[in-house]
């Protein structure tokens, strides 16, 4: 993927990482980078936070990168990423985080639904409470998408047992959360689902909802019926990844019992109607069916040794993330 790094702070400041950095993608946001800005930057103020601003522009087409550019030297604490062309949120996320110097990295979008001013001290706050992720929970939303909103919310809830309203808004997350998550494709969608699959403690916060006043959004109702297959692929990932065998293995026995249920049935017609050979496609199908259940054990056997093999790059990954990380800081926030 190629990059532009637009204006980063001054070295100086890169030498000290910050308390927090606020992430933001964009995709034809021209209009809305410098009001956004100048909210996050009377955020940090008040609240005498220690923040940075990574700004990902991915493939804009409009004046976004030009705005982004002319404010990176009004505002010192923004960092500018661009792509060149449009790769999707996820890959502006893993770009953002992957650049996030903060203990605490807060998720808002360029469009201003969200207001930096009220939402950054409210996610912070309810951080304190010793949540690892806090996510936003819409109050008066009322965007044409509520309806199919809430179903998507709904399903999610059932099937990873999330106590949370609004899985695809506004999001806080410690440090460790991030190191933890590999996004594939779309999966913006479910950092929360996989946060709560991985144990971490997730919280939420009522926020205001306040309509978009310029441009248009870039997400439309088509990704609906996409999302819900995504939900049922990450949790079938996230339930049979690191235990394949309970997977295959099922499907496996289960085979092999139907198939010597079925010669079993055979065999007692056969001994009840001597010579009768109308069987033999069943007989045959039986077969295949005992065949398809050992590949399937043996499917399992090597997906268990690809998950052992991944589970020592995943620990070699975390002594050299422990090793060449710094240690975090003390919490800051209102009124430390």
């Amino acid at each position: 993927m190629e990059l532009v790094a637009g204006l980063p702070p001054p070295p100086a400041t890169l030498s000290s990482p910050p308390y927090v950095s606020v992430f933001i993608p964009a995709r034809n946001e021209a209009g809305n980078i410098t009001p956004l800005l100048e909210k996050i930057a009377r955020a940090f103020r008040d609240n005498a936070l220690d923040g940075e601003v990574i700004l990902v522009d991915d493939g804009s087409t409009d004046a976004t990168w030009h705005e982004a550019v002319v404010a990176a030297e009004r505002f010192s604490f923004l960092r500018l990423f661009r792509h060149r062309r449009s790769f999707g949120l996820t890959e502006a996320m893993r770009t953002g985080f992957r650049h996030a110097r903060g203990d605490v990295v807060i998720f808002l979008p360029a469009d201003l639904e969200s207001d930096p001013e009220e939402d950054i001290p409210k996610l912070l706050s309810k951080l304190k409470e010793g949540y690892d992720v806090v996510a936003g929970w819409r109050q008066g939303r009322n965007d044409g998408k509520v309806f199919a909103s809430q179903i998507y919310n709904a399903v999610s809830r059932a099937l990873f047992h999330l106590q949370a309203h609004d899985m695809n808004w506004i999001k806080a997350f410690r440090r460790e959360v991030l190191d933890d998550l590999h996004l594939r494709s779309d999966w913006h969608r479910f950092i929360l689902h996989i946060a709560s699959e991985k144990g971490y403690k997730i919280g939420e916060a009522p926020v205001n909802f306040y309509p978009r006043k310029k441009g248009k959004s870039n997400f439309g109702i088509a990704r609906i019926p996409i999302s819900f297959l995504d939900v049922l692929v990450v949790k079938f990932l996230m339930t049979f990844s690191r235990k394949p065998m309970l997977f295959f293995g099922g499907l496996g026995a289960l085979s092999i019992l139907s198939a010597l249920l079925i010669w079993l049935y055979l065999t007692v017609l056969y001994f009840n109607t001597p010579g009768n050979m109308q069987q033999r496609p069943l007989f045959t199908f039986a077969g295949f069916v005992f065949v398809a259940g050992i590949l399937m054990f043996i499917g399992g056997f090597l997906a268990e040794l690809v998950v052992s093999q991944a589970d020592r790059l995943e620990d070699l990954e975390q002594r050299v993330r422990e090793r060449t990380s710094p240690q975090p800081s003390p919490w800051k926030g209102e009124g430390d």
